[in-house]
């Protein structure tokens, strides 16, 4: 719940970047790229990463109550939700760099649906989710579980950047190393 906190500021500058758009300003395309790539490493991969890998995987071995299992349900489509609208909003930015006619209205459809996904979606969490789940897992449990998120935060820098280094080195012609 604490990674929810800094997820939170972002979806407010993005607020913020939705009403200068909606108000006939440009785009700051700098900081739609930082929060791209904030939506993709830390809320996707490590945050989602997290719960889907490890927390959703332990769950699904539980005999949940229906609301439980229907929320677990409902999380895993709005990650999805939230990768694919990521994907469409870095592809949107991309074309209003190079200046196509709709790109901007693409641009505002993403930012919508991620402005209005995510406070729903990090409540539903926080208050009807994570606490009430905890109770199917013993001491124990959780504490493999913390360790295991703790192993899955280590490891997801260097997946970035040798990920990062392999497309540098393949934009450059590069045969990437192991």
């Amino acid at each position: 719940m604490i990674e929810h906190r800094l997820i939170e500021r972002v979806i407010r500058l993005w607020e913020g970047l939705l009403d200068t758009v909606e108000e006939g300003k440009a785009a700051d395309t700098e900081l739609l790229a930082y929060g791209i790539d904030f939506m993709h490493t830390y809320a996707d991969r490590c945050h989602h990463g997290k719960e889907e890998d490890i927390l959703f995987r332990d769950l699904k071995k539980k005999n949940l109550s229906p609301e439980l299992a229907r929320i677990l349900r409902e999380l895993v489509d709005e990650h999805v939700i939230s990768r694919n609208t990521v994907k469409e909003l870095s592809c949107a930015r991309e074309r209003y760099i190079a200046k196509e006619k709709n790109a901007l209205n693409d641009i505002l459809a993403a930012l919508k649906v991620i402005v209005n996904l995510y406070p729903a979606h990090i409540q539903k969490e926080d208050k009807r989710f994570f606490i009430p789940c905890m109770e199917y897992f013993t001491s124990p449990e959780k504490e493999a579980m913390i360790r295991e998120f703790e192993a899955f935060d280590r490891n997801l820098i260097h997946e970035k950047y040798k990920s990062l280094v392999k497309g540098m080195e393949s934009a450059k012609g590069v045969k990437p190393q192991k």
